[in-house]
């Protein structure tokens, strides 16, 4: 009895006890308020940093106690940086006593948040603006590595100090470990504000050149980065490493909501989501880059893989996180059975797969064709479809601009579609199911608001004929105007993104000009001298080299020096392109970037003729899903396809069969296009 009446009296003990602290440190604040605390913070306002060091040196015993209060307060609060005071002490004090100094500081204000958090459950509001992008770095971690996440915090640029402490407080970490963690974790910060301060203070006084100085705070900075990198490479990366539960997973997706979260208003519907379990497929129409980003906003019950562009995945840098987060590549409108072990091996592991069945990103705001054999390789994987809309995305950051603007982006999960369903369909069936629930046009979602003085800016690169006299690559973005330089027209647009005359928005001037194009789409004959970047099979060497490409209705052709090469037109589904830079495609399994030593904006019209070819094919084919030519391709994408899943699965979950070098049936499920 006497034992369980103790716990309760020892609680309020400690509670007593910290009040008592508290009221110590309120009475403190108050003491050095007057005469100390409102100078130093308004010198601090003003970014005077010799009137701090002079107030300092001043107040002796009381100037460094100050510091310590200065610091502890800025934790508590937050949103008051702290590399003000920590320079202002490097140039005050000598660097072992500032280091000092500041770490006290930085142990009482993590002490007093300790306290506020768990003892009085007070919850802090700059806190809870960041608290998203902390709990996805932590939502990775396992408990047992609380410890590791404070550290991978304090490393963070973007993150307050006194917010990683709200975040510890939060959790079940004991108060031992907690403050010696925060003790440590700051030091390498606070080590290169004070040796910025104590450089700075050596080159006032004179006693140290501008380029020496310039030398230690690029040294201190490299030391710092040099420091992290180790750090997160040797704790934290390691874990789940491959997968889209590692930590690289988390950083990229971290740093992509500080890109492109915070200047979108995105509105999330996946109600349909809530009740599926991973893994599943999720195919997303493809307006903008930063598409991949607004789909792991979805409550997902696993990460998803993303399925993107193999250029970016065997980039040096790029390609090594984007493999560590568990990312799958594929080759742009190419076959690659290895983009179909990758999603097979992704599945068994339970994760969901992100694919962007159009190839690329859309010119003009609708979505592009999809590709054709795609049906029989999802019925084949034997798991849920997920479909899932992007409206709104096209004008924040369409391929043609390279400036991003804020927009209202809506994503909305239109179907789900179970494997007892997909075995039902035929695959003419899911493909239009699949094209109507993706389908979507810019020029229906013209709500948003768009200030901007140069919205056409970049527009020539994808308008590149005038749709009042036809003329070639005379247009150009000017402002908010598309001029033709030929015959003097002027197209604006107002804050919707509509034309005030003439074709009433982009997918209309678009059509516009595909018109344009139609009288001549059997006979143009299109050449243009190019300089080539070839990026070498399996991660090979890149070359460069000129040359010269042409294009008929027949067929796609490059020349240089003795080399050349033809594809069919018949065999070219789509042609990835870069706005006014370049096109691309995959020549024995090498990719080649073509860019035009004139006119760059014609690599829209290589890439639209490409696409109208294709559109005329596809009208004159028999119309009946029994005809003749289409059950041959439906059996030997089938056929293929089988190669890639064994037959002995569990519970609809896929396994995949690492020995089958069969190409793989698609030829365009691919993601991100370059852009």
């Amino acid at each position: 009895m006497n034992e369980r009446e103790s716990a309760p009296e020892r609680r309020k003990g400690g509670r007593l006890a910290i009040i008592a602290v508290l009221a110590v440190i309120i009475l403190l604040f108050v003491f050095f308020l007057k005469d100390i605390m409102i100078p130093l913070i308004s010198l601090e306002a003003r970014h005077d940093l010799s009137g701090v060091k002079e107030l300092l040196a001043d107040k002796g015993l009381f100037g460094a106690l100050s510091v310590i209060l200065v610091e502890a307060l800025q934790m508590v609060v937050v949103f008051i940086p702290a590399e003000f005071i920590q320079i202002s002490t490097g140039l005050s004090y000598p660097l072992w006593a500032a280091i000092l100094l500041c770490d006290l500081g930085v142990c009482l204000g993590a002490t007093i948040i300790f306290s506020l958090v768990r003892w009085f459950k007070v919850r802090n509001a700059a806190f809870e603006k960041r608290r998203g992008a902390i709990e996805r770095l932590s939502k990775t971690m396992r408990e047992r590595n609380t410890v590791l996440l404070l550290y991978l915090l304090f490393f963070m640029p973007f993150i307050p100090f006194g917010a990683i402490c709200y975040y510890g407080s939060s959790t079940k970490l004991p108060y031992r470990k907690y403050i010696f963690t925060i003790a440590t974790g700051v030091i390498p910060s606070i080590l290169v504000s004070n040796g910025m301060g104590a450089a700075g203070a050596a080159f006032l006084l004179n006693d140290l050149p501008l380029w020496l100085l310039i030398l230690i705070l690029l040294v201190l900075a490299g030391a710092l980065i040099a420091l992290v990198l180790a750090f997160l490479k040797r704790f934290i990366f390691r874990e789940g490493e491959g997968t889209p539960d590692s930590m690289m997973y988390a950083f990229i997706f971290f740093l992509a909501g500080i890109l492109f979260g915070r200047r979108q208003r995105l509105t999330v519907d996946d109600e349909l989501l809530k009740d599926v379990e991973a893994p599943y497929v999720l195919l997303i129409n493809h307006e903008c880059s930063e598409d991949f980003y607004f789909v792991s906003q979805m409550a997902h019950p696993k990460n998803p893989a993303v399925l993107a562009n193999e250029y970016y995945l065997n980039r040096p840098i790029i390609g090594s996180a984007t493999k560590k987060a568990g990312f799958l590549s594929k080759k742009l409108f190419t076959r690659d059975s290895g983009t179909v072990m990758g999603i097979l091996r992704t599945l068994r592991k339970g994760y969901p797969v992100m694919i962007f069945p159009e190839g690329r990103l859309s010119p003009d705001g609708r979505t592009n064709r999809m590709a054709e054999s795609g049906a029989g390789l999802y019925k084949l994987l034997k798991t849920t479809l997920v479909l899932v809309r992007i409206e709104g995305a096209y004008y924040s950051h369409p391929k043609w601009r390279k400036r991003r603007f804020p927009s209202d982006v809506h994503l909305t999960v239109r179907r789900v579609l179970t494997p007892a369903e997909l075995k039902a369909m035929s695959d003419a069936e899911l493909e239009r199911i699949i094209e109507t629930e993706l389908f979507s046009n810019a020029a229906d979602h013209m709500e948003t608001l768009y200030p901007q003085k140069d919205k056409a800016k970049g527009l020539e690169n994808l308008l590149y004929r005038c749709a009042d006299c036809g003329a070639l690559y005379q247009t150009e973005g000017v402002g908010n105007e598309l001029v033709c330089h030929a015959c003097g027209s002027r197209h604006r647009f107002d804050e919707h993104y509509r034309f005030t005359s003439g074709p009433a928005s982009i997918p209309a001037y678009y059509d516009a000009i595909i018109q344009l194009e139609k009288p001549d789409l059997d006979t143009f004959s299109l050449h243009t001298p190019v300089k080539t970047r070839i990026f070498g099979k399996d991660k090979g060497p890149v070359r460069k080299e000129n040359g010269e490409c042409f294009l008929d209705k027949d067929k796609f052709s490059y020349r240089s020096g003795e080399k050349y090469f033809e594809i069919p037109t018949s065999e070219l589904p789509a042609l990835a392109f870069s706005c006014g830079e370049e096109f691309e495609l995959y020549y024995d399994g090498e990719l080649h970037y073509f860019y035009p030593v004139n006119d760059r904006a014609q690599c829209a019209r290589w890439a639209l003729l490409i696409d109208m070819l294709a559109e005329k094919r596809l009208a004159e084919a028999p119309a009946e899903p029994s005809a003749p030519v289409r059950p041959a391709r439906e059996r030997r994408v089938r056929k293929q396809a089988e190669a890639a899943v064994p037959a002995a699965e569990t519970a609809g979950t896929p396994a995949a069969d690492t020995s089958s070098e069969k190409p793989a049936p698609s030829e365009g499920e691919s993601a991100d296009e370059k852009g």
